[in-house]
């Protein structure tokens, strides 16, 4: 359920989020590893949805989103070791992966609880 709309540069976590979405997408080609498929797509499908769901959070502010995303960081971070493209002996998507992880996690989790401290009645 939506807590209210929010002006959108109060909470840049969103934007950022919206930007390393961006970068997850198009990072099987800069760093070089489209060519593994399970790195490849996981990129591509996980950017897509981490973008779309900080679209809809600058849009209307939820929490379930950040949360969502959360648990998308959390997944990033797993993913190499998961889908077995550590193992590959490339580093690049394996770095990328915890990278991006920690920041959409650490982002979309900063931005639920500063939004909690806003949301709550004045006492």
């Amino acid at each position: 359920m939506p807590i209210g709309t929010r002006a959108h540069s109060t909470f840049w976590q969103d934007w950022g989020n919206l930007i390393i979405g961006g970068w997850l997408f198009v990072s099987p080609w800069v760093l070089g590893y489209a060519d593994l498929p399970a790195a490849a797509w996981n990129s591509w499908i996980f950017g897509i949805v981490v973008a779309v769901v900080s679209i809809a959070a600058l849009i209307q502010f939820a929490q379930w989103e950040e949360w969502i995303n959360v648990l998308f960081g959390v997944w990033l971070l797993a993913a190499p070791w998961v889908m077995g493209f550590a193992l590959a002996g490339e580093a690049a998507p394996v770095w990328n992966h915890v990278g991006v992880g920690l920041v959409v996690g650490i982002l979309a989790l900063w931005d639920v609880l500063s939004h909690r401290e806003t949301a709550l009645p004045a006492q």
